[in-house]
This record gives C-alpha cells, sequence and structure tokens, in this order.
C-alpha cells in the first residue's frame, strides 16, 4: 500500500539547498549519511492537470509547490528570515501566487488555495 509521496530537487547547489530548506524554511530533516538531508514535510495533497502548451506545460511533466493558509503572513515571515520571492502575491484563480527563490536555480510556488 502507498504510504506517502517522495519529492525530489535536483541541484548544482545541493548543500545550500538542503539548508535552506532546514533554516530558511523549518523543514525538519534527519539525515541519512555524509550531509543528505531527508525532510519530514508537512501534509500534502496532489492534483493532475491537463496540458496546455500555451503555457509551456507539457505531458509528462511534474511540479512542486508549497501551499499556506495565509500567503501575506507566510511571506512576511519568510522574508523576515531572508528568503527572497520572485514578483508579488497575484490571484491565480484558483489560489493567491508568489515564487520562492532558492539556491540551484529554483523558483518554488507558494500559494493559498481558494480550495
Amino acid at each position: 500500500m502507498i504510504k506517502g509521496v517522495h519529492t525530489m530537487f535536483y541541484s548544482s547547489r545541493p548543500e545550500e539547498l538542503r539548508a535552506f530548506f532546514r533554516d530558511k524554511l523549518g523543514f525538519p530533516a534527519r539525515d541519512v549519511g555524509e550531509g543528505w538531508l531527508i525532510f519530514d514535510l508537512p501534509e500534502g495533497d496532489m492534483g493532475v492537470h491537463p496540458t496546455d502548451t500555451a503555457d509551456g506545460a507539457k505531458s509528462g511533466t511534474r511540479d512542486i509547490s508549497f501551499y499556506c493558509d495565509d500567503i501575506a503572513s507566510t511571506v512576511k515571515d519568510l522574508k523576515e528570515k531572508g528568503v527572497e520571492f520572485e514578483g508579488d502575491i497575484e490571484d491565480h484563480g484558483y489560489g493567491l501566487v508568489t515564487f520562492i527563490k532558492a539556491p540551484g536555480d529554483f523558483l518554488i510556488q507558494l500559494y493559498e488555495p481558494k480550495y
């Protein structure tokens, strides 16, 4: 029986990205050897979206996002920890959205869902 999901980020700066998740985003982690951290994440959900070539999404792609209950408060708290964002908070229909800038050239969607 499936009991969870394992997500992956492939980074040119893995040590910095691991520290970012641990120290800036506050995800608890365990070291499984030689500094390889496995993060214990909060609750999650999963969606399946149709492809839309106008947006550049092609079949077979995947995406990882973080969500919260109060995006304005979360962004404020993260900025106080030195987290940078790309763009302002915008309404994308399904939720209020911005993007976290993370080490290794990642933009990670952060959103407050409307569902």
